[in-house]
């Protein structure tokens, strides 16, 4: 099928640092569509005068986009084609174009995908980590506090984990890694397809020590991978669904022994280790 249809919004993937990502199908629409919406209109231009081209361009970022979304749908319904292109990538993964998909696919208007770089996939694709599931997360939290409470919450999914960081927070965020996730192998993917493109591979505490060796690998964009949590047992229960489990029988009155004899017909394990934790979830609520 011919690409050129009237009344559609091409999602471009653009390229993360070498320009030579870019597809031929990308560059020829890109010089084929009426409108160019664009993350950094500024950034993007550099792109296209490496291309020799010149399209009509409009900003579409994190604080503008819910406002444009009426503007490029009548721009559609007169029949014009928009290509959305972000920084560098995929639009929409960390980037902005969700709420603008969102909306015109919900008013009936035609969004093609055109594939190309994305950096998280990039990253997998050389890390030497499992990727018949993960688990991505873009950024993490900017404060520390939140940061790690979002660690502790993935620590005990078995998908390798995959977050962006940003320069400067790379050193904090492997110390919330060290601190939270423990040992587990990880690597660090940063400035990919770029002249420095570097891997780093090792435990949290062993690549804070790399970037404090040589302060230029803490330089560029990072994709930060984390190998997942080991698979647990059949019937083997985490801390916290057991905790979850036996608070709740206590807060119905159910006692000791009784929840103890639950959650080990639930969760399995030994009662006599369900029976003190019990103990101590009681005695610590009536405190």
């Amino acid at each position: 099928m011919s690409d050129a249809i009237a009344g559609v919004l091409y999602v471009v993937a653009t390229p993360i640092g070498n320009l030579e990502d870019l597809s031929p199908r990308a560059a020829r629409l890109l010089g084929e569509v009426d409108l160019v919406a664009a993350e950094d209109t500024r950034h993007t231009a550099r792109l296209l005068r490496h291309l020799g081209i010149a399209p009509p361009m409009l900003s579409l970022h994190e604080h503008n986009e819910a406002a444009r979304v009426a503007q490029l749908d009548a721009r559609l319904a007169a029949g014009e084609r928009v290509a959305l292109v972000s920084d560098a990538g995929t639009p929409l993964i960390s980037d902005p174009g969700f709420v603008l998909v969102r909306e015109l696919r919900q008013r009936g208007r035609r969004v093609v995908p055109v594939p190309g770089p994305c950096a998280l996939v990039t990253a997998l694709s050389a890390a030497g980590l499992p990727t018949d599931r993960f688990v991505f997360q873009g950024f993490l939290p900017a404060k520390g506090g939140a940061r790690r409470g979002r660690l502790e919450a993935l620590a005990e999914r078995e998908e390798t984990l995959v977050f962006y960081e940003s320069p400067h927070r790379i050193r904090d965020t492997l110390a919330d890694i060290a601190g939270s996730l423990g040992e587990r192998r990880v690597v660090l993917a940063r400035e990919l397809t770029k002249t420095y493109e570097t891997f780093l591979d090792g435990s949290a505490e062993t690549l804070m020590g790399r970037l404090a060796e040589d302060p230029d690998q803490a330089r560029g964009e990072f994709v930060v991978m984390v190998a997942g949590a080991p698979p647990r047992e059949a019937g083997e229960a985490s801390a916290v669904e057991a905790d979850t489990l036996l608070i709740a029988l206590l807060t119905e009155g159910v006692g000791v022994k009784q929840a103890a004899a639950v959650t080990t017909r639930l969760l399995g394990g030994a009662k006599k280790a369900w029976y003190a934790r019990a103990q101590a979830l009681k005695d610590g609520r009536e405190d």
